[in-house]
């Protein structure tokens, strides 16, 4: 076994010293996700450069070029290469600036996820006792209710108190504190758990016998040790987030159709399938399908390398 180890050691140290090179150059499969998911976002993030239009600039909107189809059917327009939804725009560029909106709520969700999660899980895990059992009941009361029913309510309430323009104004916001206040127990009960692995181990006793307070050894040594859980958790709760939003969108509880998400383009376009506009829908679902499938297959490829317990995991 030691050969083994040690003959796997030499082949990855050929690759620049880089275990994830390494891991990567063996992995088809990761490498094809890794291309597109890089393919993806610099289209995302380039979206204003690249686009043919602005959906949100309505002096490019002309009612005139509404139900285009794409590029490969008759009946389609140069300008519009996947065609145009019901409102006229250039459904190449919703999508685009679309995905800007679902993924900045997917990033926005799981980085307050994480924030309170992980805080709650390294304050169970360290203190014990009555905080632990407390933390951890309200996080079972919390996964009790699914993230689509608290979004609904919470959704159904500010519409009702405050208007659809407050909602459509803060919509974003909304979404980011209902999605990443539903998904916090998923992070705290792995903190948790690493926790109680590590607060018993030498160096935690040793920064104790140093006169170290509980806050610093929680953030300066136990903290450091749980990132490896909280970055795999992470990229599979993007997906999770982004899909929530895109559900939420479909059931006309997320983004307004003037502020394009995945989910909104979705929604919008699922009246007109009988209509023969199939495109509508179908581009913008594909899409999303295909980067939550590769943020999902990256993540996984992930937890892989990053696990010392498999064959080929770190030395």
């Amino acid at each position: 076994m030691k050969q083994n180890r040690l003959g796997t050691e030499t082949r990855w140290r050929r690759f620049g010293d880089s275990y994830f090179v390494y891991r990567l150059r063996r992995d088809r499969l990761a490498q094809l996700c890794l291309a597109l998911f890089v393919l993806m976002m610099a289209s995302i993030l380039a979206a204003p450069w690249i686009a043919p239009s602005n959906p949100y600039d309505l002096a490019q909107i002309d009612l005139l070029d509404s139900e285009l189809p794409p590029f490969w059917l008759a009946g389609s327009e140069p300008g519009f290469p996947l065609g145009t939804d019901a409102q006229g725009r250039d459904l190449l560029s919703t999508i685009l600036y679309g995905a800007r909106v679902s993924i900045a709520i997917g990033l926005g969700a799981v980085m307050l996820q994480a924030i309170l999660g992980t805080a709650l899980g390294l304050l169970a895990g360290y203190r014990g006792g009555v905080i632990d059992t407390l933390l951890m009941r309200l996080a079972d009361i919390q996964l009790s209710f699914s993230t689509l029913m608290m979004a609904i309510i919470i959704g159904a309430v500010v519409k009702t108190a405050f208007g659809g323009a407050f909602y459509g104004d803060y919509g974003v916001v909304i979404l980011i504190l209902v999605i990443g206040l539903s998904e916090w127990p998923q992070y705290a009960r792995t903190v948790r758990a690493k926790v109680l692995v590590e607060k018993h181990k030498d160096y935690v006793d040793a920064a104790r016998v140093l006169g170290y307070s509980g806050r610093r050894i929680m953030l300066r040594h136990i903290l450091p040790n749980t990132l490896t859980p909280i970055l795999v958790i992470s990229t599979v709760q993007i997906a999770n987030a982004i899909m929530a939003e895109a559900a939420l969108s479909f059931l006309g509880l997320g983004m307004p159709e003037t502020q394009p998400s995945l989910g909104s383009l979705i929604k919008s376009g699922f009246d007109y399938l009988q209509s023969g506009s199939w495109w509508i829908t179908l581009l913008p679902g594909l899409f999303l399908v295909v980067f939550v499938l590769v943020v999902n297959l990256l993540g996984d490829w992930l937890r892989d390398t990053l696990n010392p317990r498999l064959p080929e995991g770190p030395l």
